[in-house]
């Protein structure tokens, strides 16, 4: 408890040494400065929930229990038609006097190890996540689904913000940044791309700060920011570990990590950052406090990095301004495009605003590692290296597993691997593609338990599953029936366009997509912008006319299942 409590005290000194004279700060505080923003309504008071949604929320949520709860979740669960009304009331309650009871305001801490291989001795190596009552953690469902509907109405998100939304994940947010790159790439420019990281960002969120920025930029006012203030103060927490139990230390700064609103409330202190970043005229992208800047220049206008020089620096200012601290060295910088292009570049870059260009020819980007070359060949051999490590496991001890666990087991640990941000491989080799088929194949035959010898087609197929290949066609078809349907982020609707001929052809009715023009590179072929529309092209009619997404997943699944294996 000690050690997180210092670690923020030393965080928050450091951004102290940093600041400016306060004349400036005072005159460059978010409270301080007039909005723009002009909102058709605000969010004055929270609306009291009726029994059905209460009842809908309870039983939807997961069945964790925290120590601080009178009764197990599980129990609660089944004994709410009798005790309902008194939790109704005690929700709405809170939600109409812009009050939080002081018991929901104290979490339980489990130090949680960032990489699985960290030394467990070394305490800078966890992360605190809170554990909180289940009743707070309903009550701030509660909020969050009033306070996200009230953001999507008004147009308040801001658009490159991927993180913690409705039909937002990390593989949008990495399929937009990398068709952006790939696209550049074949109008022969290099990518310049800065990944930014910053020391404990939820932990040292300034209080103030935050309810100045939800008043003036969201529109927050009357009970319901009282509601928020008093959900930020007089907060604790204390460590628990092996049964053991530290004192109880109060919060004064941040959003508790492991709750439901925090991550929405961190969003909304960040807002401003979309703003400053555009001002450059440089491209980014957001996944809760991991943001990207990426910006695509011809390798002799050597003059356009001032323009990420110039962002670095203003975000560095706004930063510290808003006591969030950069961390230069964890931060990184990585050239992408042809070899000979970038080749000319790299030369020119050895530091950006004191940080490093990447030592190696590899980052990790929100799990996916990116190469320079955009071939993810480095992140195929990581995924294999991984992936047979489980697998070896889990042969060791198939002989006492029943079926069914057996294959949890494989698609919790190998399945979920070969699928995660699968979308950006298509178009990748066929040596690639190959390598991760191996790995299916293993998994299968182990499941299956057949001979190392037998054809493994048909072992597939009984299976049910789909090759590499035509899994990374179904997400990529997945996302473009989801971005033509409104159940995919705007800027991934943006990269596909409809096909509307200029004369009356049969065609013109037939769902197809624009396939846009690849002239230069062999690595803009390989964007989805230009992906998307081609497969989506080849796709039955009755296919691509399906009404909801089940439909389309099954009928998708269906004929990619007979591609495969007819």
């Amino acid at each position: 408890m000690c050690f997180f409590n210092d670690k923020i005290v030393t965080l928050r000194n450091k951004i102290n040494d940093l600041l400016p004279s306060t004349s400036i700060v005072l005159s460059t505080a978010p409270g301080n400065v007039s909005s723009n923003i002009t909102l058709d309504s605000k969010l004055e008071c929270f609306s009291a929930i009726n029994l059905e949604q209460l009842h809908s929320m309870i039983l939807s949520s997961k069945p964790s229990t925290c120590m601080l709860d009178p009764i197990p979740t599980k129990l609660l669960k089944e004994v709410f038609p009798l005790i309902s009304t008194s939790l109704l009331n005690i929700m709405n309650m809170s939600l109409l006097s812009g009050y939080v009871p002081q018991s929901f305001k104290v979490a339980v801490i489990k130090p949680l190890l960032k990489k699985h291989n960290l030394d467990p001795e070394v305490l800078a190596n966890y992360r605190p996540i809170s554990n909180l009552p289940f009743l707070s953690k309903i009550l701030e469902k509660v909020v969050a689904k009033q306070l996200c509907d009230y953001l999507k109405n008004n147009d308040l998100f801001e658009d490159f913000q991927s993180g913690f939304r409705t039909h937002h994940s990390t593989e949008t947010a990495l399929v937009k940044v990398t068709s952006d790159i790939l696209m550049a790439s074949d109008r022969g420019l290099v990518s310049i791309l800065v990944l930014l990281d910053l020391s404990a960002a939820f932990d040292t969120i300034d209080h103030d700060i935050l309810l100045q920025r939800l008043e003036h930029l969201v529109g927050i006012q009357g009970t319901a920011l009282g509601w928020f203030r008093s959900y930020l103060s007089e907060r604790s927490q204390f460590v628990r570990v092996n049964d053991e139990s530290s004192t109880q230390t109060k919060v004064s700064h941040g959003v508790p990590q492991g709750s439901v609103l925090g991550p929405i409330l961190f969003t909304l202190y960040m807002l401003p950052l979309g703003n400053i970043i555009r001002n450059h005229s440089v491209n980014f992208h957001c996944y809760a406090d991991d943001t990207q800047l990426y910006l695509s220049i011809k390798p002799d206008e050597i003059n356009h990095l001032n323009k990420i020089q110039d962002c670095l620096k203003d975000l560095k200012t706004w930063m510290t301004l808003n006591f969030l601290m950069l961390n230069t060295t964890k931060t990184e910088v990585i050239v992408l495009g042809p070899k000979n292009l970038r080749n000319k570049l790299s030369k020119d870059i050895l530091t950006m605003d004191g940080i490093n260009l990447a030592s190696s020819e590899t980052v990790r980007n929100l799990g996916v590692i990116f190469d320079q070359d955009l071939s993810f060949n480095a992140h195929i051999k990581s995924i294999s290296r991984t992936a047979y490590f489980h697998l070896r496991n889990i042969a060791k001890i198939r002989h006492i597993l029943p079926q069914n666990d057996a294959e949890k087991l494989v698609h919790a640990f190998v399945t979920s691997r070969l699928d995660y941000c699968n979308s950006l491989l298509s178009g990748s080799t066929k040596k690639s593609i190959k390598s991760l088929q191996l790995i299916q194949n293993a998994a299968a035959r182990v499941l299956t338990r057949v001979r190392k010898r037998d054809h493994i087609t048909p072992v597939l197929a009984a299976l049910h599953w789909l090759p590499i290949e035509h899994r990374i066609e179904f997400k990529i078809l997945l996302l473009a029936y989801k971005a033509l349907n409104g159940q995919a982020p705007s800027y991934l609707k943006e990269l596909i366009k409809p096909y509307c001929p200029t004369r009356a052809l049969r065609s013109k009715n037939a769902g197809l997509l624009v396939v846009p023009r690849i002239f230069k590179s062999t690595m803009g072929a390989r964007a989805f912008s230009y992906q998307a529309p081609h497969l989506w092209n080849q796709l039955p009619v009755c296919v691509r006319a399906a009404d909801t997404l089940s439909v389309f997943k099954s009928a998708l699944k269906t004929f990619l299942f007979d591609k495969a294996y007819s």
